[in-house]
């Protein structure tokens, strides 16, 4: 008797086979194998229960992620390992490492220049640039004043490319050099004998024959010239006595007509406004400020551990795993900070002022009459008394340090850097406080005869 109270035929299936399986299937199984039998049929395919292993659809809400129980942010290293060692520079001075790429159809010219930081200062212009919402509205800026007293050539220097780079052929230097560079080859001066470059001299003095020789090998195999020349320290407010000496390579040309340009130049100073000109965007190599040995947490800014973290808190709380059994160098670890060597690129040149102008400090809009100088002189510095460069912005090392002025490396259209500016007010107010007066003349003027001057 089947299900019902119908009748079902057998099928010729086992009933083991058919125990274990779904009764539509059976059934439809049964109707294929026998067309004209009566068999029992399921529900309809809407509404067949859904198997259980067809998975769910996702929540339409993600679930919200598991709370920390501990610390609530993460903050790994913060820092390039592009500059990596983080240690003290080599040299003090900043050393250009690419020169601009040379062009022989320009004029021949210098491509980097030596000044020392006096200190900052602030301007006020209008802004052109359409577009932004500060457009033809007066904005305040940050500047720099770096003194750059003539440099004086001193020599020359050949170079020849080489599948590994270049090669240096031969150095020719000039007759008279002064003590200042001569101070630079001693560790020593005042116990020295101070014999150094008195037989070369002898070379000029027997005709010069050896010097013209070595210049016509360098027009001869050279690709590359670069001039030796040094700073002027002696006219700077710094104690040292020792001028600064570096190769500035020299650009457009022919190699023959930069070594006639060379020799043309021994013994006599280049000013700065032969090197650079205003408007212009250039780079600054140097040494940063020292900082001294710095833990993880100044050094690197990572975050620090919670308040009751056992043995300190401003600490990386895990440093590598067991194995490799040695710590990575990516992980941040504390050590020197500072006094490391950097280039800062693409900084404006506001104005190239003379030290011999009174009104070097002047503009269209202030017509005072002041130097760039601020009351009292730059702070640990003194008083510009040579030529000097206006940069917008701030620039590497402390005052006092020598800074490297090189050209760009790159061709610049972008509509900030081809801008002409014009300045219309440059702040020579005290630098140690808060300075009210631009001149001596306008804070006599205000406080009148004081006690001490009657």
């Amino acid at each position: 008797m089947g299900i019902g109270g119908r009748t079902e035929r057998s099928t010729g299936m086992s009933s083991t086979l058919t125990g274990s399986m779904h009764p539509a299937w059976v059934m439809a199984k049964a109707h294929e194998a026998s067309p004209g039998t009566e068999i029992l049929r399921g529900p309809p395919p809407h509404k067949r229960a859904k198997s259980r292993l067809i998975p769910r659809p996702p929540p339409t809400h993600p679930k919200p992620p598991a709370k920390m129980s501990h610390r609530k942010f993460e903050a790994p290293r913060h820092g390039s390992l592009g500059f990596l060692p983080r240690k003290r520079a080599a040299r003090h001075r900043g050393k250009v490492k690419s020169f601009p790429k040379d062009d022989q159809s320009k004029p021949i010219h210098l491509t980097a220049f030596l000044g020392y930081k006096a200190g900052m200062t602030h301007t006020v212009r209008d802004l052109d640039r359409p577009g932004s919402k500060m457009h033809k509205r007066e904005i305040v800026e940050a500047v720099t004043i770096i003194e750059t007293p003539p440099m004086v050539i001193v020599g020359v220097v050949g170079y020849v490319e080489t599948p590994r780079g270049l090669r240096s052929l031969t150095t020719v230097w000039a007759e008279h050099l002064s003590d200042e560079l001569k101070r630079r080859f001693y560790k020593n001066w005042y116990k020295s004998k101070k014999k150094a470059f008195t037989k070369y001299a002898k070379k000029h003095a027997e005709g010069a024959q050896a010097v013209t020789r070595e210049l016509e090998r360098i027009k001869k195999y050279c690709q590359v010239v670069r001039v030796l020349a040094h700073s002027q320290v002696r006219k700077t407010p710094l104690v040292q006595k020792k001028a600064h000496l570096m190769e500035v390579q020299v650009n457009g040309g022919s190699i023959s007509q930069k070594v006639d340009w060379a020799r043309e130049h021994f013994e006599k100073t280049v000013d700065i406004n032969a090197v650079f000109e205003q408007d212009e965007m250039i780079d600054v190599i140097g040494v940063t400020k020292g900082k001294g040995f710095e833990g993880v947490t100044a050094r690197w800014g990572t975050k620090k551990l919670p308040r009751k973290t056992h043995k300190g808190l401003r600490k990386v709380a895990c440093i590598g795993a067991w194995h490799p059994a040695h710590v990575t160098w990516t992980v941040a670890r504390a050590g020197q900070r500072g006094y490391h060597h950097r280039t800062s690129v693409n900084h404006k040149i506001y104005r190239i002022g003379s030290g011999v102008d009174e009104k070097n400090a002047s503009t269209d809009f202030d017509a005072t009459t002041k130097q760039i100088t601020p009351l009292g002189g730059f702070v640990r510095y003194g008083e510009v008394k040579n030529d000097f460069v206006m940069i917008k912005g701030s620039c590497p090392g402390v005052v006092k340090r020598v800074l490297t002025l090189r050209k760009s490396l790159l061709v610049h259209t972008s509509r900030r850097a081809t801008e002409n500016v014009a300045l219309k007010f440059i702040d020579t107010s005290s630098k140690f406080g808060h300075g009210r007066f631009q001149t001596a003349e306008e804070k006599a003027t205000f406080l009148g005869t004081l006690k001490g001057q009657a």
